[in-house]
């Protein structure tokens, strides 16, 4: 896998990262939302980074995000978290993140990218970090929206991480 595809990738992923982050940042406080049927802005972001660590990990088995959060993303019946996430928890979840996607785009080559995910059936670890990038797009793009429709400001695009 050449240098150019790699850091092109990376950065990528970084920007996505980054517009994730600065909608999280331009949430109010009143727009956070509630533990309830239809979670808020909180959930969102939460949701977003934990398939994030989730698909950045090497395998199922033994994966665990850092605390306070746990697995119940995981349960086929869409169980939700015990309490809401705070802005500061998931701003932490995000850098944890940022740092893990680092990690894997550095370690992605030629004979590891064509490689099944162990994630996703069906997904090479290229195909999967292309998916995982389109899923934080996703997330931010729903944040933003929800910002929109509150009538706050919404963060510029960033076409590049720093």
């Amino acid at each position: 896998m050449s240098e150019l595809l790699r850091e092109a990738l990376g950065t990528q992923f970084q920007a996505a990262l980054q517009m994730l982050g600065n909608a999280l940042r331009a949430c109010p406080e009143e727009d956070w939302g509630e533990l309830s049927d239809t979670p808020g802005f909180w959930y969102t972001t939460f949701h977003t980074l934990f398939w994030l660590d989730f698909y950045l990990s090497p395998s199922v088995e033994g994966f665990a995000p850092p605390a306070p959060f746990g697995l119940e993303e995981l349960d086929p019946a869409g169980k939700l978290p015990p309490r809401v996430y705070t802005q500061q928890e998931l701003l932490d979840y995000l850098e944890h993140g940022r740092g893990k996607c680092r990690e894997a785009c550095a370690r992605l080559d030629l004979a590891n990218a064509a490689q099944p995910s162990g994630m996703r059936p069906g997904l090479s670890r290229l195909e999967l970090h292309i998916y995982n990038l389109r899923h934080v797009q996703h997330g931010a793009a729903q944040l933003n929206l929800r910002l929109r429709q509150r009538g706050r400001t919404v963060p510029d695009w960033v076409s590049r991480s720093r």
